[in-house]
C-alpha cells in the first residue's frame, strides 16, 4: 500500500465507522416503524434526520482541516472553490441541457419506461457524472481523493443493503419496487441502486464535502499564519 493510499485509509477510517453505524441505526429505525421525522421510509432524501448525507459537511471540513494543517492544503483556495462549483453545476446543467439538445427524452423518470431507453439514460447520466467527480477531485486533488475513498466506504454498503432489501421486500427506502414490470429486480437495483450510490451520491460527497472542506482549509491557514 502506497503512503498516500495509507494516509487515506487512517482518515477516513473513524468517518466510516461513524457513518455505517449511522447507517444501520436508520435500517433498524425504517423496520422497526420509528418516528418518521427521525426515520422517513419514503426515500433516502426527504429530510430524515437520521441519515448519512448529513455527515458529509462535519467530515468534509473535518478532512480539510486535518489535510491543511498536515501540509497538504489547496495550492490555491480560490481556485479550488471555483472549480468545486463548477462541479456542482454539471449534473444541473446535464439534466438541463440534455433533453433539449435531443440527447435524453424531456421526462427522464417516468413509469414504463423501455429498456433500452433506461439503458441510455444511466449510461448518459453516468457519462456526465464522472466529469463533475472528475472536475471536484481536481478542485483539491488530497481532499478529493479522500472524500472519493470516503464516499466509496460510505456508499458501497448502502448500495448492498439496497440490493438485498428489494429481494427481500423489507418495506424501508431502501427497497423502492420496479416502475416497469419489464425490469428484474436486478436491474431495477442497477438503475436506482447501484448507480446512483456510486455515482450521484459520490458526487454529492465530494461536492459539499470540498465546500466545507475549503472553508476549513481556510480557517486552518489563518489559524497557522497568527500563530506564526
Amino acid at each position: 500500500m502506497s503512503q498516500h493510499a495509507s494516509r487515506i485509509g487512517k482518515l477516513i477510517l473513524v468517518p466510516a465507522v461513524i457513518t455505517l453505524a449511522v447507517t444501520f441505526l436508520r435500517l433498524v429505525g425504517e423496520l422497526q416503524g420509528w418516528s418518521p421525522i427521525l426515520f422517513n421510509r419514503e426515500c433516502g432524501f426527504c429530510g430524515a434526520l437520521v441519515g448519512i448525507v448529513w455527515l458529509v459537511p462535519v467530515f468534509g471540513a473535518w478532512f480539510g482541516w486535518k489535510l491543511t494543517r498536515a501540509g497538504s492544503g489547496p495550492g490555491s483556495l480560490g481556485r479550488a472553490f471555483g472549480l468545486t462549483l463548477a462541479s456542482m453545476a454539471v449534473l444541473p446543467l446535464f439534466s438541463f441541457l440534455a433533453p433539449k439538445a435531443g440527447i435524453l427524452p424531456e421526462r427522464l423518470w417516468r413509469p414504463n419506461v423501455p429498456l433500452t431507453e433506461s439503458f441510455t439514460i444511466v449510461s448518459v447520466f453516468v457519462a456526465f457524472a464522472i466529469v463533475g467527480l472528475a472536475i471536484g477531485i481536481m478542485a483539491w486533488p488530497a481532499l478529493g481523493r479522500t472524500l472519493l475513498a470516503y464516499g466509496l466506504a460510505a456508499r458501497i454498503p448502502v448500495a448492498l443493503l439496497m440490493l438485498v432489501a428489494m429481494l427481500g421486500n423489507w418495506g424501508t427506502h431502501y427497497d423502492a419496487r420496479p416502475s416497469s414490470p419489464q425490469m428484474s429486480p436486478l436491474g431495477w437495483w442497477v438503475g436506482i441502486g447501484l448507480v446512483p450510490q456510486l455515482f450521484f451520491w459520490i458526487w454529492i460527497t465530494i461536492v459539499f464535502g470540498a465546500l466545507f472542506g475549503i472553508v476549513a482549509a481556510a480557517i486552518a491557514r489563518r489559524r497557522g499564519t497568527a500563530a506564526g
